[in-house]
């Protein structure tokens, strides 16, 4: 290694490598885990027992979901992350001066990502298990329409909620195009052109799923979603073998609407959704 290399960074000196994973990443894991979450939550639109159906698929995977969310999803995401970082911290805007629209979405691209950022962190601290110690941690698995409704119920939280998802789905969308370009996938016009198709399509798809699912929790009868859960919980139970026990919706509330599935019970009747592929 000559004297000049030797002083550059770890970064400069690997530039190529890393760029290539740091938009690999962008795809896979982090887009595809982005696809599959936002479809998964668009299927509240179907009602509390289809949504839950898929979280219950997810959080089937019991022990191992752990750490297949550290090394599959938070390593990766934290990864692309920095590297975007650097990316940012190192590029300079200049749409003002020039207004191509390639100009434009270099720039919204790199904007979308730092909101995009924030907004997983809050995500993350508001709903998921890692909030706990901060004092969020809402989202309970065992009753996910129910908890997940109330976390989103207050106007601004939803329109937060709307600019983080529209944010984060223009970044994974524009950057599929940049993928392609990085990777040579496509160098004519004309290859640009379809691959742009394909973004502005997967975008749109993405967009009214994220969307259509916080409509759907605002739009969600709580307590009746509850009553719901707790069928689902019992019927659970009873699958299991576990011991059945009286429960209210969602364990709050007084004992209307309880399902007694004790020995010899007769379980309620329910029907589920059929189970497809999907995370949360």
């Amino acid at each position: 290694m000559s004297p000049n290399e030797s002083s550059r960074s770890f970064f400069a000196r690997h530039q190529f490598l890393i760029y290539r994973l740091f938009s690999l990443s962008g795809l896979v894991p982090v887009g595809a885990f982005l696809a599959v979450h936002l479809l998964t939550n668009a299927s509240v639109l179907g009602g509390p027992a289809s949504f839950q159906s898929r979280v219950d698929l997810i959080h089937s995977l019991g022990p191992l979901l752990v750490p297949i969310e550290i090394l599959f999803i938070f390593l990766p995401m934290l990864f692309h992350a920095a590297v975007g970082f650097v990316i940012i911290a190192g590029g300079l805007p200049n749409v003002g001066s020039y207004p191509y629209a390639g100009n434009v979405r270099y720039t919204l691209q790199r904007a979308t990502g730092m909101i995009a950022f924030a907004f997983i962190i809050w995500h993350l601290i508001q709903l998921h298990w890692l909030g706990k110690p901060l004092g969020g941690g809402s989202f309970d698995p065992h009753h996910a329409t129910s908890t997940a409704a109330e976390a989103i119920a207050p106007l601004g939280v939803s329109l937060l909620y709307a600019i983080g998802v529209l944010s984060t789905v223009f970044h994974f969308s524009n950057g599929l195009w940049t993928l392609g370009i990085t990777w040579g996938l496509w160098t004519s016009p004309a290859a640009m052109r379809r691959a742009n198709v394909v973004s502005i399509a997967v975008g749109t798809l993405l967009a009214a799923a994220g969307l259509g699912a916080i409509g759907g929790l605002r739009g969600t009868d709580i307590a009746a979603a509850e009553k719901v859960e707790a069928r689902m919980e019992e019927f659970r139970r009873l699958q299991s073998g576990d011991e059945p026990v009286a429960t209210t919706p969602a364990g709050r509330g007084t004992d209307d609407g309880a399902v007694d599935l004790r020995a010899g019970a007769e379980p309620p009747p329910l029907t589920l959704p059929p189970l497809s592929s999907g995370g949360n």
